[in-house]
């Protein structure tokens, strides 16, 4: 009853906050153009969408840790402080970008600000094992130049997670919906008899009200966007979600399995090509079936299944299963993406390098 109370508190918060905060863009001039082949909508939209999960999420956080039952020892008020402040420095920096479209080396800053702020409240840094997949544990209680070794691991994990929602989100719904589907899974894994953390799952739970309650005006056709806020704020919880619930990498990395090879794809090959790793284009996976013929609901639908289908193998299966599915994960997305190449050439053989 508990989850389903803050489910819906924060779907509707976000469900009655998201109009305001589209008329905010508005005003602020924190506007998406269409003025860029990479972008696919026709009409000036507003962006700052995260500023209304966001809002919603920390109202329905507020409200569970002064009106309920919190156990403060599996989970301190400290994590939360570092939740808090790391997604206040995520909102500054997504404001920023939408309205002065900051440089990305300037973008950079704020998510390893954010990170640094969760480290910095013992979020991971306490975790001295991870499952091996292979029958044991992988010990990560050694220091690397002075630095613990799991402190590390989760460093890289927050920042590739942001980072991950940040270059998925290119088409209406999409990096919401997965992100929902993510914190979904996370949920139902939290209630786990193996696992059994009310107090994440209660805050997943929220997250996923939150983002639901956003979705409607995102879905497409989109009314609003996330912004650099919102896509950035998503894939910072999910992967704060993941180490808190022990060191959960192999469950987000199932999940957000087809972004996170989507994403490490397209870096690669605008290194090889010598661009910018950061240099916005129409390469991604979505953007090749978009390009092949399929429409938005479609691609996004889609890919939604693909996140469902391996949320619930995430959830069911132990380390050597999710092993065996993250190797299944990788054959598929590599098959997906030198189909999508060829075909691609086959439709368009006067474009270079495509």
């Amino acid at each position: 009853m508990q989850y389903t109370f803050f489910f819906f508190l924060a779907f509707l918060i976000a469900l009655f906050i998201t109009p305001v905060v589209k008329k905010l863009a508005f005003k602020v001039s924190a506007v998406d153009l269409p003025n860029h082949p990479r972008k696919i909508h026709t009409r000036p939209i507003p962006l700052l969408g995260g500023f209304a999960i966001f809002a919603a999420f920390m109202i329905s956080l507020f409200v569970y840790l002064r009106f309920f039952e919190v156990d403060l020892i599996v989970i301190p008020m400290r994590f939360f402080w570092g939740m808090i402040i790391g997604g206040s420095l995520l909102m500054i920096g997504g404001y920023l970008d939408d309205k002065y479209s900051l440089s990305p080396r300037t973008q950079f800053i704020f998510p390893i600000l954010a990170v640094l702020v969760v480290l910095a409240s013992g979020i991971g840094v306490g975790i001295n094992f991870i499952s091996n997949p292979f029958g044991g544990v992988i010990n990560l209680n050694f220091l690397i130049l002075g630095i613990k070794a799991s402190g590390i691991l989760v460093f890289f994990f927050i920042l590739g997670m942001i980072y991950t929602t940040k270059f998925l989100d290119g088409m209406d719904g999409l990096t919401s919906g997965i992100s929902l589907i993510a914190s979904l899974t996370l949920f139902v894994l939290s209630l786990t008899e193996r696992i059994n953390q009310p107090v994440t799952a209660s805050i997943a739970i929220i997250l996923c009200g939150a983002i639901a309650g956003f979705l409607v005006y995102n879905f497409n056709p989109a009314s609003i966007f996330l912004g650099e806020s919102g896509s950035t704020f998503l894939g910072f919880m999910l992967g704060v979600f993941s180490v808190l619930l022990g060191g959960k990498i192999a469950t987000a990395l199932l999940v957000m399995g087809i972004p996170i090879l989507d994403v490490a794809w397209v870096i690669a090959r605008r290194i090889w090509y010598g661009s910018s790793p950061f240099k916005a284009d129409r390469k991604h996976l979505h953007f090749r079936l978009l390009d092949l013929g399929f429409s938005q609901k479609q691609t996004v639908l889609s890919l939604y299944g693909i996140a469902v289908v391996f949320g619930g193998i995430a959830i069911s299966m132990q380390s050597m299963g999710k092993l065996v599915s993250l190797i299944i994960l990788f054959i598929i997305m590599i098959s997906i993406a030198l189909g999508t190449v060829f075909a691609y050439k086959r439709k368009y053989p006067h474009i270079p390098n495509s």
